[in-house]
């Protein structure tokens, strides 16, 4: 029997494949990250069934909880949530990206547990696009010296960068806020050596991740429209 994890998934797969024809783009291009906060594990297992490989987390802990739990060939786990600073180590062993660095002395310290750990996470840096209170992210201001710190860190792989549109107001609100993440982006990369060049730009969420695939969007982070409304 189909589980509805498996047709919400098609439809959202309809829907990335029109928002990327739109574009010009292929659908290849866009990673999709099933945001599994407050899911259990057995639901996430169904996704992992459907054919879903990334899975995006907010807290540390839970996710250390449940990842155990959940089996499959080439799973990846996405911290999409504000990493505290007390929860390094179980976030550089629990996830193979880590999409909230905000700060250099961040990057300094999972460059260390990086290192001591044997682990080497991908990383993104968030950037904080509205001035919402409940958001998180460097301000601009502060990008240069976390992209500095970033690129002398030698355990992390640094992709790319990270933001979050605004909570209220339509998809189409939240387009100027990826155009201007897209802009630093390419601005940041046209003075980046090939090898160098950053490949990743997570931005859209279930709201919004056709405005943002149109965009550039390489990660979109999807939560209710895979899962149904959250429980908790």
């Amino acid at each position: 029997m189909v589980s509805e994890v498996s047709e919400r998934l098609a439809r959202v797969n309809d829907r990335i494949h029109a928002a990327a024809a739109r574009a010009g783009r292929s659908a290849d291009e866009v990673r999709l990250i099933a945001v599994s906060k407050t899911v259990d594990a057995v639901l996430i297992q169904q996704a992992v069934d459907a054919g879903i490989h990334d899975f995006g987390e907010n807290k540390v802990q839970e996710a250390v909880k449940k990842a155990p739990a959940v089996t499959g060939a080439g799973l990846r786990w996405h911290l999409i949530g504000h990493l505290q600073s007390n929860k390094v180590k179980s976030a550089v062993t629990t996830f193979d990206f880590i999409h909230t660095v905000d700060s250099a002395e961040l990057v300094k310290r999972l460059d260390r547990i990086a290192a001591e750990t044997g682990r080497r996470p991908s990383v993104l840096v968030q950037l904080k696009l509205t001035e919402e209170p409940t958001k998180s992210g460097a301000d601009e201001e502060f990008l240069p010296g976390i992209i500095e710190s970033l690129d002398a860190a030698a355990h992390l792989d640094f992709k790319g960068l990270m933001g979050i549109g605004p909570a209220d107001g339509s998809a189409e609100d939240a387009r100027p806020y990826f155009k201007k993440l897209r802009s630093i982006f390419e601005g940041f990369n046209s003075s980046r050596t090939s090898e160098r060049k950053l490949t990743e730009l997570s931005m859209g969420m279930s709201n919004d991740f056709e405005v943002a695939i149109e965009e550039g969007a390489t990660m979109i982070r999807v939560g209710t429209a895979i899962f149904g409304p959250r429980q908790q």
